[in-house]
This record gives C-alpha cells, structure tokens and sequence, in this order.
C-alpha cells in the first residue's frame, strides 16, 4: 500500500494549486491517464450528479430531512469504514422513509464533495480519496440492485437519453441522473462514452422528448452549439427538449442561451422539475421513429 501511495501521490502533488481550488484540482485529475483507469467517472459524484441539468423531486415537507450532526457522521464513513459500514448508515436513513434520490443526492455527493475537499487541504492523499469514492460506487451500486427504478410503459413514458458531451470522461453523473429520472416514471438511458457518430444515430433512431448533456471541461461555445443543433436535427422530434449542465455551464449560465439549449440547473431534483416543465407528462411527444412520426 505505502508503494501504491507514492505512484499515485506523485504526479498529482506537483497539480496542487497553492489555493487549493476543488474543482479546477478534479478537472487536472481527470487528465490523468493512470486516475482515469481507476476511477473513470466516480471521481466526483457530485462534481457531476448535482451540477447536471434544472426544483424538486417533491414537496419539501415530505422529504426526510437529514441533522447536521448525521451529515457529519456520514462524511467520515468513506475513510474511516468499508462500504458495508457506509450501507448500514444509508439503511438506517432508508428505513426511516428516506428516498433513493435523497440518498444520491444529500448523503453520497456531500461525501464524495469533502473526500475532494480533504485531499486539496493535504488532510489524506489521494489513495484514500480513491479508495473513499471506490467505497461510495459500491453503495450506490448496492442501492440501485436492491431498489431498481421501475420500468416505465413504454407506449406512456416520456423518453430521455443522459451522456456526457462526447469526448469527456466522467460519466457518473449521467449514471445518477438518470435514475433518479427513471424513479420519477421516465423512460430513460445513459451513453457512458458517446462519439459524437454515436449520439447522433441514437437520438435518430429513438422516440425521444428530452436529451441531456453534461459538460465537465472547458469546451469551444461553438463545438457546444454544434452539437445541441445536429441533435436537433436528426431527433424525428420537432419538439425535442436539450438540457445541459455541468461545471463550465455552472460557472456562467448565460452559455444554456448561447449553445441553444433549452434548460439547466443545479442538481438532478432541478434537472427533473425543469424537464416535467418543458414537457408535459402526456401524451408522449417523442412518439416518433426514425422516417417520420407515427
């Protein structure tokens, strides 16, 4: 273990800014053939899971609200435990009426937040945020086989497909995403590593309303938009909807407008009022195949 700490340790020290800054560190981190094998999207669940795509997934007096004190408890577990130590915590929030989502969303993401945070200020190196995210993977893997989404009637359910932009790496957040859309009734998918070629030909060829994007790196405005146009253009949806999201959307949400997409927003509870906004639960207006509609 001391020998795997020094190769990882190494080559990501010298990428430390004096001002430790989380998400300018995460996004060098990702440029790191060796990180990238280890931890390909589940570097940072909330890096991506809460900063995809436009409110709540209900009235806030239903949900389960979480103590400080649980909070505080819970961001130690990914180094301080296993993950069978980290799943006994989620069961007793899960027994007590929390929902999946909120599971996703208030506990695993702040987790995966202060493991990132605790690596910037040199308080653990970075085999224990590896480990501590393997460890955060693992549980939300254990709660999606134990509480699978739904399926949703195909002939009923609105459709969505959630990818990164292609040629970016993290695809976890697409992961959460779209199971937090699926427990919501929809009927969704995720492309881990889209090419473009291949985005492209699904959305062709798949009765779809909403199409959502995120974008994690700095990428051309004009490489953006030229990508939510050729959507566009090949959905058999004249009405399609595209959502996008991410950290370089965060920073300046003016980019939504410039790119020509419909929507953004903070989290996946957002992500999801945004989209139930746009488009109307029925009937499905993606009712379409590819050579025109039904």
């Amino acid at each position: 273990m001391a020998a795997l700490r020094k190769i990882l340790a190494r080559p990501l020290k010298a990428q430390k800014p004096s001002e430790p800054n989380f998400d300018t560190v995460f996004n060098r981190i990702a440029l790191q053939d060796p990180v990238n094998a280890a931890l390909e999207g589940e570097i940072i669940p909330r890096l991506m899971a809460r900063q995809i795509v436009g409110g709540s997934l209900g009235p806030k007096e239903e949900r389960i609200e979480i103590g400080a004190l649980d909070t505080q408890k819970f961001l130690g577990l990914p180094i301080a435990g296993e993950a069978p130590d980290i799943m006994k915590e989620v069961d007793r929030f899960l027994d007590q009426g929390l929902r999946v989502e909120d599971v996703y969303l208030d506990l695993l993401e702040p987790a995966a937040r202060h493991l990132g945070e605790l690596w910037c200020r040199d308080e653990c190196d970075f085999v224990d945020v590896t480990m501590g995210l393997w460890r955060l993977q693992e549980v939300m893997r254990e709660i999606s086989l134990r509480s699978p989404p739904q399926s949703a009637r195909p002939d009923a359910a609105r459709g969505a497909v959630f990818c990164p932009i292609p040629g970016d790496v993290h695809s976890f957040g697409a992961q959460m995403i779209e199971d937090v859309f699926a427990r919501a009734g929809w009927r969704s998918e995720v492309l881990l590593k889209p090419q473009r070629r291949e985005l492209l030909d699904y959305v062709s060829n798949t009765p779809l309303d909403l199409v959502g994007l995120t974008v994690s790196r700095r990428s051309p405005i004009s490489a953006l938009a030229s990508l939510v146009t050729a959507i566009r253009s090949v959905s058999p949806n004249p009405k399609l909807a595209v959502l996008v999201g991410g950290h370089m959307i965060n920073q300046n949400p003016t980019l939504v407008a410039d790119i020509g997409a419909d929507g953004t927003g903070v989290d996946a509870r957002a992500a999801l009022a945004t989209a139930e906004r746009l488009i109307p639960a029925a009937p499905n207006r993606a009712r379409m195949i590819a050579g025109g509609a039904e």
